[in-house]
């Protein structure tokens, strides 16, 4: 497939928002186009993408749409491939924000392929995009890599399960090692970990969130304009790991927030 071309202006800053035909992605690839960036979004829904894409030119920022299957080594590189020659300026930024899990949750009924499925999207895509990056990044001495953790990737979440337990919090050991070996060539990560956010995968919980409870929780604008602040810092500063939850959070003021195996319907 051909590269995708942005449309015409000043030379500007790229930035790669992985996952961002909704949610956090799509929250995040709109705010850093008023910012300035040239956004590149990727995922695996081409229409949405068009959709995001469609929506940031009617706000005057700039944008592309590069198709890509985080799970699949070869999608990713070709995306990148693709994102670096359409690119009018350096591609500085890159965030991570694909996620998946699965409804069955518990030891017993989960089955190892659901539990691959969980780690690939959420743990293992993120290397590979973070392997496309990281070349460009040390040649330029500069860069970034923003990987959409978890709550559960902070602090242990019973609800989350296993796999979901497992991926998140193998990210933050996957952030340190980025800023330990990689920092010395310029280049930042962080492991951002929102709380409970509205977003689609709440569909996927055993027991899905009431409306009063969805209010009370973050939007994906929240974490955006958090992921805008991390870009904006002088290039000196690295902020390694940011929690970022709803005030009301259900972590701790209500134990009944997720009911127990036996309790669910």
């Amino acid at each position: 497939m051909p590269a995708p071309t942005p449309s015409a202006g000043p030379h500007a800053p790229g930035a790669w928002v992985v996952g961002s035909s909704s949610g956090i992605g799509r929250a995040t690839a709109e705010r850093l186009a008023r910012d300035g960036y040239v956004v590149a979004v990727s995922g695996r829904r081409e229409e949405l993408l068009d959709e995001v894409v469609r929506g940031i030119a009617a706000q005057g920022g700039r944008a592309l749409a590069v198709p890509a299957d985080v799970t699949d080594p070869a999608s990713v590189d070709a995306a990148h491939t693709d994102i670096t020659a359409a690119l009018d300026g350096p591609l500085e930024l890159l965030v991570c924000s694909a996620g998946t899990n699965v409804r069955n949750r518990w030891w017993s009924e989960l089955t190892p392929a659901d539990f691959d499925q969980v780690v690939d999207t959420n743990l293992n895509a993120v290397t590979r995009c973070a392997l496309t990056v990281l070349p460009g990044f040390r040649q330029a001495g500069f860069g970034q890599i923003v990987v959409v953790s978890s709550w559960a990737g902070w602090q242990y979440m019973s609800a989350a399960g296993a796999a979901y337990s497992a991926g998140k919090t193998a990210l933050g050991a996957l952030v340190h090692t980025l800023n330990d070996q990689e920092g010395r060539s310029g280049i930042r990560a962080t492991h951002l970990c929102p709380g409970e956010v509205v977003t689609d995968i709440l569909r996927t919980r055993p027991v899905p969130p009431s409306e009063e409870e969805t209010a009370r929780m973050l939007d994906p604008d929240d974490v955006a304009e958090a992921i805008s602040w991390l870009a904006g810092l002088r290039a000196k500063v690295c902020v390694n790991e940011l929690v970022l939850t709803p005030v009301h959070n259900r972590m701790y003021v209500d134990a009944s927030a997720y009911p127990p195996r036996e309790a669910r319907a």
